[in-house]
């Protein structure tokens, strides 16, 4: 695997991409506390370019499955190029109008981009290496996190703001440049509808793809369970906040966030050596389990040393939870229906990730973080053990023994 060069165009990307991105999150950030008084202001010009990145997903699923996956990545990273250019003028001219305009096509961009992407990682290596390349896939993506915020907070005392957009804008160039390289070897949509009876659906509309969830009870099943990961990811800082509160220090923030990533490494790291002894589905439902019980230890938010370990262990399951969930779609998921499935997964995270940061903060607000770390610890092992149970019923009509490897 680490011989083909289109591995490491892919990882390359991701860190150069990455690296653009939370540079443009933290000058994000940055305008709007300057510009915004107001936080509900403040969520509402996020939630525009959520709100069009969610709008125009059935049609970017759709068009990822018509034409070429490298055509969709380079055309919509032009556009994530060009989009930073608004933002410049934003800053130039003081406006959050144009901030709004560049988050409109940077969301518009990645809905076409990330679809894209999950398509092609399953067309540049083979089956058996998949779960390995969706690790350290990962895995580059959270050190470019942590170095992309690390590297904004220093820019920003050194340099105007407009040189950290001026940066991002060379980072999504640079990965224009580097997707040119990429070689995927498609099969045309002809050859591709010969191979399967489903394929005659390639190409048409976008609810073709939930008959296909529908088929395929492993999927659909995987599918509900990323939802468990989601209820801590997506009041993840609304948490860490309130957990500083709590202890009265500003330190533990810097070490959950810390901890948090080095679990997710290591997680990432690791799967592919827990998958050599057990089944991809076995993966999925213990370390489900686990980010359940790494929920109900918030309990003890109070306790620095709880905390940290609650985060350590939450990140290593998700480390490991979310490279195998990847495998099973690439893997169980026919190739003429992926652009529309990951398109339509990108639009069921951006939904949930919303639903729960405002449940977040009401359950924050009413019954306090460590009732709400029992409420969902509870919720997430009830899902995993209703579905663990589905999941056996299903065993015997589905090879269940077969290994992502």
């Amino acid at each position: 695997m680490w011989k083909n060069k289109n591995v490491w165009i892919l990882l390359t990307g991701e860190f150069i991409a990455g690296l653009g991105l939370w540079l443009g999150i933290i000058g994000n950030l940055e305008f709007m506390q300057e510009m915004v008084p107001s936080d509900f202001v403040k969520s509402l010009i996020l939630a525009g370019g959520l709100l069009a990145g969610i709008a125009v997903g059935p049609w970017a699923g759709k068009i990822t499955d018509q034409i070429n996956k490298k055509t969709v990545m380079l055309v919509s990273g032009a556009v994530r190029t060009l989009s930073v250019v608004f933002m410049l003028i934003a800053i130039q001219t003081g406006s959050v109008w144009w901030m709004v305009v560049f988050l409109v096509f940077l969301q518009i961009s990645a809905a076409f981009y990330f679809p894209a992407l999950q398509a092609a990682i399953p067309l540049v290596v083979e089956e058996k290496n998949l779960l390995q390349l969706n690790g350290v896939h990962m895995n580059v993506s959270t050190l470019s996190r942590v170095l992309g915020t690390a590297v904004a907070g220093i820019l920003l005392v050194i340099m105007p703001l407009s040189m950290l957009y001026v940066m991002s804008l060379a980072a999504y160039a640079g990965l224009f440049i580097i997707t040119c390289f990429l070689k995927i070897d498609e099969p045309n949509n002809n050859n591709a509808q010969s191979l399967s009876s489903k394929a005659s659906a390639a190409g048409t509309s976008f609810k073709d793809v939930f008959p296909i969830i529908k088929g395929l009870p492993i999927v659909f099943m995987t599918l509900v369970l990323t939802l468990v990961p989601l209820l801590f990811i997506g009041g993840f800082n609304l948490m860490v906040i309130n957990i500083s509160e709590i202890q009265d220090s500003s330190v533990i923030k810097s070490w959950i966030y810390a901890t948090e990533g080095i679990g997710f490494m290591l997680g990432a790291f690791l799967v592919k050596q827990i998958s050599l002894k057990s089944s991809p589905y076995t993966i999925l439902f213990l370390f489900s389990f686990v980010i359940g019980f790494s929920q109900l230890l918030l309990y003890f938010a109070d306790v620095p040393i709880l905390t940290v370990l609650a985060f350590l262990v939450f990140g290593f399951a998700v480390g490991c939870f979310f490279p195998t969930a990847a495998t099973i779609f690439q893997t169980r998921v026919p190739k003429e229906f992926h652009g529309r499935f990951f398109s339509f997964r990108n639009m069921l995270d951006r939904v949930t990730f919303q639903v729960v940061l405002l449940m977040t903060g009401f359950l924050l607000d009413t019954v306090g973080l460590q009732h709400m770390a029992i409420i969902f610890g509870i919720l997430s092992l009830i899902m995993t053990a209703s579905f663990y149970f589905r999941f056996k019923q299903l065993r015997n009509a589905v090879d269940v023994n077969e290994k992502v490897s």
